[in-house]
């Protein structure tokens, strides 16, 4: 059996959306991507997703390039933050 070519590729792991539905395929986040207001999707980060997207189901290459730019503009209003209780401590300090 011959793998989904193009717009039909699956991603590894599906995007999920903050409402709670999947985006599995290339094709289920570029109908996502055009179905925002213009003015989301006219926005730089959307842009790039949307053409990570067309060139992985034109051209090959991995699903997660696309999957990375889609997260990123989910995720444009997240605010990184430094958690120290996450850190391990020693490693990498002082010729660890």
């Amino acid at each position: 059996m011959k793998s989904p070519q193009g717009w039909k590729r699956p991603f590894d792991d599906p995007i999920v959306l903050p409402d709670g539905r999947q985006l599995t395929t290339l094709e289920d986040a570029g109908n996502h991507v055009t179905e925002l207001p213009e003015a989301v999707h006219e926005r730089p980060e959307w842009q790039a997703a949307m053409e990570a997207l067309i060139l992985v189901a034109t051209r090959g290459g991995p699903t997660m390039f696309a999957r990375i730019g889609v997260m990123q503009a989910l995720n444009r209003h997240v605010e990184r933050v430094f958690d120290p209780s996450r850190a391990k401590t020693g490693i990498g300090v002082g010729g660890n």
